[in-house]
């Protein structure tokens, strides 16, 4: 028997969309529905009265027309990844682009056009058999849509650029139900939303990107250090970030050494600091320049040497499983203060979980030659971006995590450039943190944008950009 999965749907409202689509349709008692409804963030557990998953645009099309018809509100996703659960819904319509896993490498014009479905360890294999890569997220089961939304930073930015900055062209389904294009020449505006503006303004289910040789193997990894390097190491990192050359991407990750076979056994379960870097070029440049991170002291753990790229893509996988538990804060550094460092050696030390992380990733580079009018991400002038994420066993008290990640995240204002990354605000933050996150000016452009694509706020299930003054819709 078909369950009634909200009062006022139907049963012949749910027969009709599963006629009008390609992909399956899926309500509360259907047997897969509790398996696909759930997402990657643990705490995050909700139930969509309607799950459509899109094997194409058309798809998204007529889900979309159903939500407007029915008042049905609306989720979209891609990877599942949203870390405050953007990519589910209770009692709405779930947009389900998983399904949607088509990549199409051309290799002598350097692009690759992308389903909205796809990972970043899927695009990673795709592009690396013809020996190129577009910048992509360091945790590999990401979705290449809301990275890319937002911004999206990896190890390749320093020499090309963010994900959003490589987004040439996208495929978007709007919130009256038509296809459009996005890119230079066709919508233009649009584009320059979707490039850090986030799921704010319609459906993309096609990217294509401009590639970059790279690899197959790149200098890169890992050195690890016990605790009490922390706050030099810190310094160091500081100090070298400056000077090396646009092909180096350094970062340093405060967590605790799991029971893994490259830890030594007395580190087991105990703070560290890792020192992670790679280098996109030779091998035995990358060595060269990489070398002084041997000069900061010896290793407990050396995992620097030549490594696959799509390898180093997948290094930080292990630290990020699907189903703990995870709340996210951020920030933009202008710089590292000695007062920020010390704070944050301080949490390390008090984390109230073991799998607490504190990530502190060097920007510079090609981030910062990109023009402010060409997208919509702002802080391209940061230092360093730190993200504290929370993260704990589902059963554990929420409270004292979350208490510990804003802490640690207050500790960082003093080095503050203005404002956080988009894609590691947590749902709680505020209007005000939004639309720190993009500045004043841009976050004024938004919102007109956002009135052209998207005057009734169906796209609001994000970090919303309410739509402002009316505008004309470009054709």
């Amino acid at each position: 028997m078909t369950a009634t999965v909200r009062p006022g749907l139907a049963d012949e409202d749910l027969a009709r969309l599963r006629a009008r689509v390609t992909g399956p349709v899926l309500d509360p008692s259907t047997p897969t529905y509790d398996e696909v409804r759930r997402v990657w963030n643990g705490a995050v557990d909700k139930h969509p009265a309607v799950i459509v998953r899109c094997a194409e645009a058309p798809d998204v099309v007529e889900a979309i027309r159903f939500a407007r018809r029915t008042g049905l509100p609306v989720a979209v996703r891609g990877g599942g990844h949203s870390i405050p659960g953007f990519s589910a819904i209770d009692g709405g319509l779930l947009i389900d682009l998983q399904p949607m896993k088509t990549i199409d490498v051309d290799p002598d014009q350097r692009l690759v056009t992308v389903g909205a479905g796809v990972v970043w360890a899927e695009l990673d294999r795709a592009t690396q058999e013809h020996g190129l890569a577009v910048t992509g997220g360091e945790v590999s089961d990401t979705g290449i849509a809301g990275l890319t939304l937002g911004g999206g930073f990896g190890w390749l930015k320093r020499t090309c650029g963010l994900a959003c900055d490589n987004l040439l062209a996208a495929e978007v389904v709007t919130a009256d139900g038509r296809v459009v294009g996005a890119s230079d020449t066709e919508n233009p505006d649009l584009l320059w939303a979707l490039r850090g503006g986030g799921g704010n303004f319609g459906i993309v289910t096609r990217f294509t990107y401009r590639l970059h040789p790279v690899g197959p193997i790149l200098y890169g990894g890992a050195l690890v250090h016990p605790a009490q390097r922390t706050a030099d190491a810190l310094r160091f990192l500081r100090e070298h970030a400056s000077r090396v050359p646009d092909e180096t991407s350094l970062m340093a990750a405060l967590v605790v050494a799991p029971p893994a076979p490259e830890f030594p056994a007395a580190l087991h379960g105990h703070p560290v600091v890792v020192l992670g870097a790679a280098y996109h070029g030779g091998l035995a440049e990358g060595e060269h320049a990489l070398g002084f991170l041997r000069e900061f002291a010896p290793p407990a753990v050396d995992l620097l040497g030549p490594i696959p790229y799509v390898a180093l893509q997948q290094m930080v996988d292990a630290f990020t499983p699907r189903g703990l538990h995870y709340y996210v804060k951020s920030e933009w550094l202008a710089d590292l203060p000695d007062g920020v460092v010390d704070a944050l050696v301080d949490h390390h030390l008090a984390r109230t979980s073991p799998l607490h992380q504190i990530l502190l990733h060097q920007m510079g580079g090609a981030v910062s030659r990109v023009a402010p009018e060409k997208t919509a991400f702002t802080y391209r002038d940061a230092a360093f971006v730190v993200t504290v994420a929370g993260c704990w066993q589902p059963g554990d008290a929420r409270g004292p995590h979350v208490e510990w990640a804003r802490s640690a995240w207050r500790a960082c204002l003093p080095g503050s450039a203005g404002g956080a990354y988009i894609n590691h605000l947590d749902a709680d933050e505020g209007a005000n943190r939004i639309r720190a996150a993009y500045g004043a000016a841009t976050y004024d452009r938004l919102i007109a944008v956002k009135a052209v694509w998207d005057p009734d706020n169906v796209f609001c299930g994000n970090h919303n950009i309410p739509p402002g003054h009316s505008g004309t819709r470009q054709r």
